[in-house]
């Protein structure tokens, strides 16, 4: 696959030390977010003294960054390549679907209820980033035909580990929360366990595979 310019990202400056690259999809963003790290880690020049590289929806925040001005126009020269299907860490989920926006769910993608289960377990999942609440991650990966609308009045609390989509994400609730997403099942699966090393199941980049069992 021909890499992907990072031109034209829109790179704003935060405070003293930190960048702001915007790009136009999720897909920029993971791609862009793993390039960064990648460079990082090969001690490329600029990006030494990075302490944090944060993946949003449409942006990566770039923090310690010593030159800004400097690794600006470099980055605007940077050949980004997309990120193949199989590339970084996977983790597995099983999940009960048996969520109550089921049926609904399966009749705004025009299927029988049974077929959502085999849908959603047959789609490769990727962290795109985190946020929400702690362990929290919007998970891509749908097609454009099957993104759903949010619910129009939110539930005032949606129970720990329940499976929910909305727009262009799949995510799980890591703890009982308000939500307005689309319930379609549940796991047992812990999402975050301050205990842990490390304490998010899901992190940016993760590839997820969810697996059906019995409700």
């Amino acid at each position: 696959m021909a890499p992907v310019r990072a031109a034209p990202v829109r790179v704003l400056p935060v405070g003293a030390e930190a960048l702001l690259l915007e790009v136009d999809s999720a897909a920029e963003v993971a791609a862009l977010h793993a390039e960064v790290l990648r460079r990082r880690a090969a001690g490329e020049p600029g990006l030494g003294d990075v302490r944090d590289v944060v993946p949003a929806a449409r942006t990566v925040l770039v923090d310690g960054v010593r030159a800004p001005e400097a690794l600006a126009a470099r980055i605007a020269g940077w050949q980004v390549p997309p990120l193949e299907e199989g590339e970084g860490p996977e983790v597995t989920v099983p999940v009960r679907f048996d969520g109550p926006d089921l049926a609904e769910v399966a009749g705004l993608w025009g299927v029988p209820a049974g077929e959502v289960a085999g849908i959603v377990t047959g789609t490769a999942f990727r962290v795109a980033f985190c946020g929400f609440a702690p362990g929290f991650g919007y998970l891509t990966g749908l097609p454009e035909r099957l993104h759903l609308p949010r619910r129009a009045t939110p539930r005032t609390s949606v129970p720990a580990g329940s499976l929910a989509l909305a727009g262009e994400y799949a995510g799980v609730y890591p703890r009982s929360s308000p939500g307005g997403w689309q319930l379609i099942g549940r796991t047992d699966a812990v999402l975050w366990d301050a205990g842990r090393e490390p304490a998010a199941l899901f992190a940016p980049g993760v590839r997820v595979r969810f697996t059906e069992v019995p409700a």
